[in-house]
């Protein structure tokens, strides 16, 4: 009995990719960020609605209110969009067995970022007279 070499399409010169190691601590610790996350998305939303008390500000002097308007929904609004690309994110990563404890704190870093966004387009549209 003789044993003929596979054809072409079946050789490799790559040996098989090694399984990735799962660390549990990314993972607990990912979950327990993600459980968390919804929470500062409610406080940044909360702070958001208070942003609308700058129109108080607005009894003397003229403001642009499609500027505060901007800002205020900015501010209510992009604290959850960033929370679904923060969950969408992480959750691929843990899939794909790759480091994600990170992605939830970059979110809580990012829904900042935005919060302070939003504020700074409010106060342009409080002094803007």
């Amino acid at each position: 009995m003789t044993y003929s070499l596979p054809p072409e399409s079946f050789r490799t010169l790559r040996p098989e990719p090694a399984a990735r190691k799962t660390r549990g601590w990314d993972v607990a610790l990912t979950i327990v960020l993600l459980v968390l996350l919804p929470l500062a998305a409610l406080g940044a939303s909360y702070a958001g609605v208070l942003l609308a008390f700058a129109a108080d500000a607005c009894g003397s002097v003229v403001c642009d209110a499609g500027l505060m308007n901007t800002g205020f929904w900015l501010a209510v609004i992009s604290p959850w969009v960033v929370f679904v690309l923060g969950v969408v994110v992480a959750i691929v990563r843990l899939v794909r067995h790759r480091l994600a404890f990170w992605v939830p704190l970059a979110t809580l870093v990012g829904m900042a970022a935005v919060w302070f966004v939003a504020a700074a387009f409010v106060g342009a549209g409080v002094s803007a007279s």
